[in-house]
């Protein structure tokens, strides 16, 4: 049904206002080509044009006769000028404001504009343009705050990683100015747009005004990208990282990316792996007892083992450990790397669609009936790892006694432990322990006042507030609590000596960005990712009797390791034969 409300016309002096004063400002400025010139005036006094519209509009001038497409525009040069800050900050890093850039930077905004304008155009409908303008807005806000905060980039991989942190984490990350941000940023906006009083025409003539509104905007886009072509080649060829941090338009494309790769798949049937599995031991040998600990978000260069400053393993260098100082992660997030390192599949090979569908090295120990395996869990969740074996929350203080304040301790992981290995008589063992470890941004939560070694502390979850140094002495104090956890592991394996060959496995799911280059946190792309989120700390203990069964001379802890040695190497700790065995990525290599 037409509407009768009446059209708002600009008159045309206003765009000939706008045409006259960009061309003084134009007269100022130098190109290096005519159509660099003529295209530049054109795109400032398109934005003139919309900056008149957006006063009239908060001037209520005739505010019934709003289109759905007039709101997008309006919408979109707000997420283009308040929502993109470190997009902003990264260009201007790679491309200065210097002379030769002016006319390039100041066609960026006009570029995601268009574009951000276009994705809502071509989705609008009388029932979709609110929901969804509201939506991002909230979603934006959100990405906005930790962009700005974290220089984070919301890739399928970190959205993945989003919807599986639990409660706890995510209050972790909760802060005053995340609460303005979504006000500001967030609510208001949308409450803008709910409240917005909308006029709808017939189809036909809301189809022709998504059809002239989408080639207005592809034409201003491409004239902004040809006449700065040079630019625009090298932003998309040589500094494709830049366009990640864009807002909102990469984090739509990563949802749906993150779609396609989760649901986009049909039914998941998870392949059977090392069906053949079988313990290749002697008769008489005494059973394995393996702990497996996953640590959290611990970086090698911050283990005083590896030859950092700070002592932050005074008790592990006493205990007879095999530190392995090289050893890079399958990804920078515990959502990529924990079912990753637990995979056949190395990191090149890996992908989230593969992990879902095939089993892992704890379902082909199951298969062999004579491993016992047990995963306790103090972090968001096993990752679906270990979804077929016996799991153990320890997140809550129904199960985890050592709690406080609601931030229950590794520690407590530990206790009762000797029970469960009692009750396995004559089985080889196999537990996992999934730490909190060094969880940020509150690092301070993650261990007691008497491992404060390291001061002066940052003891805020808002990271830009404190200093490097004591971002990193709170880091560095959580390791402290980690170095006390792994001993008192060592020393409940000692218990059981008499009974079983017994070894201690540590490796690190991520490293963390400290704010080096104003980085905080994980969760970076792989290939863009500083060695600080991608080279972990890993170590191991043995035993005397299980040093006997292996080849000790050929460990070589100056070699690179990755997560891809784990699958191999935890099956031939267990002697296990399987064709899903490759004994050149077992780093214990084990007599057979």
């Amino acid at each position: 049904m037409t509407s009768s409300v009446p059209m708002v016309r600009v008159p045309m002096v206003v765009l000939k206002s706008c045409f006259t004063h960009s061309s003084q400002m134009i007269d100022m400025l130098n190109f290096e080509h005519e159509k660099q010139r003529i295209s530049y005036t054109f795109f400032h006094s398109i934005s003139r044009y919309f900056r008149y519209t957006i006063f009239t509009f908060s001037q209520g001038l005739d505010i019934k006769t709003f289109t759905q497409y007039r709101l997008i525009l309006i919408i979109s040069i707000f997420f283009v000028f308040f929502y993109n800050l470190d997009f902003y900050a990264n260009t201007l890093r790679v491309y200065p404001f210097i002379t030769q850039n002016y006319g390039f930077l100041f066609s960026l905004p006009v570029v995601l504009f268009t574009l951000t304008a276009l994705i809502f155009t071509l989705v609008a409908s009388k029932w979709t343009t609110k929901p969804m303008l509201i939506f991002a807005l909230i979603a934006s806000s959100m990405a906005a705050y930790f962009m700005d905060t974290y220089h984070v980039v919301l890739d399928d991989s970190m959205l993945r990683n989003t919807l599986q942190t639990d409660m706890k984490e995510s209050l972790d990350l909760l802060s005053i100015k995340q609460v303005l941000y979504f006000i500001f940023l967030g609510l208001l906006p949308a409450y803008f747009v709910f409240k917005a009083p909308l006029s709808y025409r017939n189809v036909g003539q809301e189809l022709f005004s998504k059809l002239k509104q989408s080639l207005l905007l592809i034409l201003i886009m491409a004239l902004a990208i040809f006449a700065f072509s040079k630019h625009y080649t090298s932003f998309a060829r040589e500094h494709k990282p830049l366009r990640y941090s864009t807002n909102p338009t990469y984090w739509i494309y990563s949802v749906g990316k993150y779609i396609d790769k989760t649901f986009a798949s049909g039914p998941i049937v998870v392949a059977p792996l090392g069906l053949d599995a079988k313990i290749m031991t002697k008769a008489d040998a005494l059973p394995k007892l393996i702990i497996m600990v996953v640590g959290e978000a611990v970086r090698a260069d911050h283990f005083s083992l590896n030859g950092y400053s700070n002592e932050t393993t005074p008790l592990l260098k006493h205990e007879d450990v095999l530190n392995l100082p090289h050893v890079s992660s399958c990804g920078t997030s515990t959502a990529a790397s924990v079912p990753c390192m637990f995979s056949v599949y190395s990191k090149s090979e890996y992908s989230y669609k593969k992990g879902i569908r095939s089993e892992n090295v704890l379902d082909v120990l199951a298969h062999t009936k004579k491993v016992s395996v047990l995963w306790r869990d103090n972090n968001s969740d096993s990752k679906g790892v270990a979804i077929r074996v016996p799991f153990e929350d320890y997140r809550t203080d129904k199960t985890n006694s050592i709690c406080v304040e609601g931030e229950c301790r590794d520690i407590g992981m530990l206790i009762g432990l000797n029970d469960y290995i009692k009750a396995q008589a004559g089985k080889d063992i196999l537990i996992v322990l999934h730490q909190m470890g060094n969880h940020g941004p509150a690092y301070f939560k993650r261990y007691e006042k008497s491992f404060e070694k390291f001061t002066p502390v940052c003891e805020t979850n808002q990271l830009e507030e404190c200093s490097q140094a004591e971002i990193s002495n709170a880091y560095d104090n959580a390791i402290l609590y980690t170095d006390s956890f792994l001993v008192k592991t060592i020393a409940l394996l000692k218990q059981h000596m008499q009974t079983h060959q017994t070894a201690m496995l540590y490796m690190s799911d991520h490293g963390e960005s400290l704010g080096e280059n104003g980085i905080y946190l994980h969760g970076l792309p792989y290939f863009m990712a500083p060695d600080a989120q991608t080279h972990v700390a890993a170590l191991m203990w043995f035993d005397k009797s299980f040093k006997e069964t292996l080849n000790m001379s050929q460990i070589d802890l100056s070699q690179n390791y990755s997560h891809d040695n784990l699958f191999h190497s935890l099956l031939g700790l267990f002697n296990v034969q399987t064709s899903a065995y490759k004994q050149q990525l077992d780093i214990f290599r084990a007599k057979q």
